[in-house]
């Protein structure tokens, strides 16, 4: 495996991840079954109030190459090659959606020591081009990424971040918006024993002028149960706890009270998943 900068999603993804990741105030159920021959289906049902979307996803493997068909109940079709490392770092995909006829795209996505590079185009007359650079090594990251669109020429958006990783903390800076929104975060590993770490994310919109801010927490009860919280300026408290039942099943609980607006109902969630 590839050590340096990453990709530019990973720029405060651990900080996200705490922050955000798991925390699902609808219903969801989501079942993975595998033959003999390595294909694997998944099955998933989301219920969000009196709305069910499902979907049934297809995956096989040949040596490094991965075919996913996604059949969901808006009776779309979303079919995904992925190619991983014809040569070192190297992965590309091509997707596309049957009945859109715009929706075809070529990707391709570059790891190396101090750089790591994605790039996309849809595979039209007109395409949108999608290109993002991080450059640096394992403790200092900086990069960008934008979105060109051929058509009226102009760009849809233009982001940039920067990390500083450390063995037990991590932290960011993102400009994004097109530089209307600086985000800054923070990740603190306390105890890798039981995987409690801290986070924190404070966004700042300069065409409202107003700062969003948030903390959060994990812990591990056991090995095999782990509970998070979060907390944000604007009132609302969520949690959730999510137990490993089975290797790789998961079962979670979350939710949500808005403490600024109490007469509303708390959100619930629930999802499993299961896999053999």
């Amino acid at each position: 495996m590839v050590k340096g900068p990453g990709l530019f999603s990973d720029i405060g993804k651990k900080t996200r991840d705490l922050l955000y990741k798991d925390f699902l105030f609808d219903q969801k159920f989501t079942l993975t079954t595998y033959t003999s021959t390595g294909l694997a289906f998944t099955s998933t049902g989301t219920k969000k109030g009196e709305l069910f979307l499902g979907d049934l996803t297809t995956q096989l493997k040949n040596k490094n190459i991965t075919t996913d068909i996604k059949v969901d109940t808006s009776s779309n079709l979303i079919a995904t090659v992925t190619i991983d490392e014809p040569t070192p770092g190297l992965k590309t995909s091509f997707s596309f959606t049957i009945p859109d006829q715009r929706s075809g795209k070529a990707e391709i996505q570059y790891l190396h020591d101090y750089a790591g590079i994605t790039a996309s185009i849809g595979l039209t007359a007109t395409p949108v081009v999608e290109a993002s650079v991080v450059v640096g090594n394992e403790a200092i990251a900086v990069g960008g990424e934008l979105a060109f669109d051929t058509t009226s020429g102009n760009l849809r958006k233009y982001n940039a971040g920067i990390s500083y990783t450390m063995p037990d903390f991590i932290s960011s800076v993102h400009v994004t918006d097109k530089g209307d929104t600086m985000k800054g975060s923070y990740y603190h590993i306390v105890s890798p024993l039981t995987k409690t770490a801290v986070g924190a994310e404070v966004a700042h919109s300069f065409s409202k002028n107003e700062n969003v801010f948030t903390i959060g927490t994990q812990y591990a009860l056991d090995p095999l149960t782990t509970v998070k919280g979060r907390l944000d300026n604007r009132g609302k408290v969520a949690g959730l706890v999510q137990h490993e039942w089975r290797p790789k099943s998961l079962i979670t609980f979350s939710g949500e009270v808005d403490t600024k607006a109490l007469d509303n109902s708390a959100k619930l969630g629930l999802s499993v998943l299961l896999k053999p």
